[in-house]
């Protein structure tokens, strides 16, 4: 479905994206995970046709230019810069961009109905963009790059900025549109966007993929063991034979068996007090790939 093969971008002697080669398949969410300046925007946007590469190519549907007309209609993006027009009313913006591409008549006006549905503003369908909050703004932002029906999405850190609650409405949203066959291309820095939402992840860090696989397979290669932290009410006598790192009444446990380990620990007569266990994930993969957290 989209193809990219060593893109690279460069301002100055920043080099933005650095031989950066992408497969991701018809009706896949895929999610581009790293720190901020890591390449991800440039990245989606050279995908997009936003901008156009200093070298190597794009291809989506067995087309290589994502400029023309017949591939940017297939295309909808939700950038992280908000795309929508403050003194417009939310119905007008979702006409305006429906318009845009080609809608017209009862389809337009069906799409402007849903646009409002999928974003929880038609209640606020007159009100004007700019009062509404940052959340109820990110909702239009995506409802409006959705309105043509689009094969597929680019979306750029859709949730920054917004509130607990639109937060779940935008996750619920972008689940529907994946059901529905949409293909996903989407950008973040948080990890449990990334792991809740995306089929395949690629981890990118200064301009190149560090990896790339579905998120079970990444967590599985590069996220270490559990780790097993047990705070004691009664430490067993032969406490420092224990597995592990004791610390005065603490025990901390790395295992690939965490169930295992509490049941030994049980077995030898320990009264815990606090348990705590630490099981692999995003961030730790981005941590053992790069050396750095994932929100540096």
């Amino acid at each position: 479905m989209i193809e990219a093969e060593d893109l690279r971008k460069s301002y100055g002697d920043l080099h933005a994206v650095n031989g950066i080669s992408l497969r991701i398949e018809r009706g896949e969410a895929f999610g581009l995970l790293g720190p901020n300046g890591a390449g991800k925007t440039t990245t989606l946007h050279m995908l997009a046709g936003a901008i156009r590469p200093d070298s190597g190519s794009v291809s989506i549907d067995g087309e290589r230019d994502p400029t023309r007309s017949e591939v940017r209609n297939a295309i909808g993006i939700a950038p992280q810069d908000l795309a929508i027009y403050e003194e417009l009313t939310a119905e007008e913006n979702l006409r305006f961009f429906a318009k845009l591409y080609g809608l017209a008549g009862s389809r337009l006006g069906d799409r402007v109905a849903w646009g409002l549905e999928f974003a929880g503003l038609t209640d606020r369908r007159k009100d004007h963009a700019g009062k509404f909050s940052g959340g109820m703004k990110r909702r239009l932002n995506l409802a409006c790059a959705l309105v043509h029906e689009p094969r597929v999405l680019f979306c750029d850190e859709p949730t920054v900025g917004v509130d607990p609650q639109s937060r779940a409405h935008i996750f619920d949203r972008i689940e529907e549109v994946k059901r529905a066959g949409c293909t996903l291309v989407y950008t973040t820095h948080y990890m449990e966007e990334a792991q809740r939402l995306c089929d395949r992840v690629a981890i990118v860090d200064r301009g190149k993929v560090l990896a790339d696989d579905s998120v079970d397979a990444l967590i599985r290669e590069y996220g270490g063991q559990s780790v097993v932290e047990a705070e004691f009410t009664k430490v067993p006598d032969d406490a420092t034979s224990l597995p592990g790192e004791f610390d005065d009444t603490t025990l901390r446990i790395q295992t690939s068996e965490p169930f295992a380990a509490l049941a030994r620990l049980g077995d030898r007569g320990a009264e815990i007090a606090q348990l705590r266990v630490e099981r692999p994930d995003l961030e730790r993969v981005f941590l053992h790939l790069t050396g750095r957290r994932l929100r540096d």
